[in-house]
């Protein structure tokens, strides 16, 4: 499938500055979890970014979420994002947005499969889907991150790769062990040569509070 074909099954992917590589966004009003954590202060969604800004300030970016949302139930779904990944080094799955369903999760997990040369990330809130299934499964080139609900919170225990946030001052992740600090906030907000979130070997990464 030609990547021309691939878009207009799926929608695009976005780029970011931040990041190495393409992510792909879906809207955040449809999370499972996170739209019930945004309306809940001390939460690491209350306030969230990918709910205001430019995601509100244009209509065409919102639109194109949802378009993204509903090509998830296309056939050729898997087909069209592997054509748009396959030569992509690092790849992000929702910069905005997260796992709508088990067998949404399953789709990613064969899209990861088949593009074995990509290394993927997925920061994700969705317990219940995680609890599904065991790190075995996923497929080695991708590493999923389960976010802790709360600022400050600690690192969840059920699952081996994790992520929490701190606010700003705070010094209640220094006691996370083997976590590493998201050094973003001290490079222009950009992952420079950082790749710590794709990497398997370190458990946690710690954030600032946007």
């Amino acid at each position: 499938m030609k990547v021309k074909e691939a878009k207009q099954i799926t929608g695009s992917m976005t780029r970011t500055s931040k990041m190495p590589g393409l992510s792909y966004s879906l809207p955040a009003w449809e999370c499972k979890t996170g739209a019930k954590l945004a309306k809940i202060k001390g939460s690491v969604c209350n306030g969230c970014y990918a709910m205001k800004g430019n995601y509100t300030r244009y209509p065409a970016i919102k639109a194109a979420q949802y378009v993204r949302l509903k090509a998830i139930n296309s056939p050729l779904w898997v087909e069209a994002m592997v054509a748009q990944i396959k030569n992509q080094k690092y790849f992000r799955w929702h910069d905005a947005g997260d796992i709508q369903s088990a067998d949404h999760l399953q789709k990613i997990f064969e899209v990861c499969r088949l593009t074995p040369k990509t290394k993927h990330w997925i920061p994700t809130r969705e317990a219940q889907f995680l609890k599904l299934i065991t790190p075995e499964e996923v497929p080695e080139n991708l590493i999923i991150r389960m976010s802790s609900h709360m600022v400050d919170q600690s690192p969840v225990t059920f699952w081996p790769w994790t992520s929490t946030v701190k606010n700003k001052g705070s010094d209640r992740t220094s006691h996370v062990q083997n976590s590493r600090v998201c050094p973003a906030p001290k490079q222009n907000n950009n992952c420079g040569s950082c790749r710590s979130c794709w990497d398997r070997k370190i458990p946690n990464i710690e954030y600032a509070k946007h």
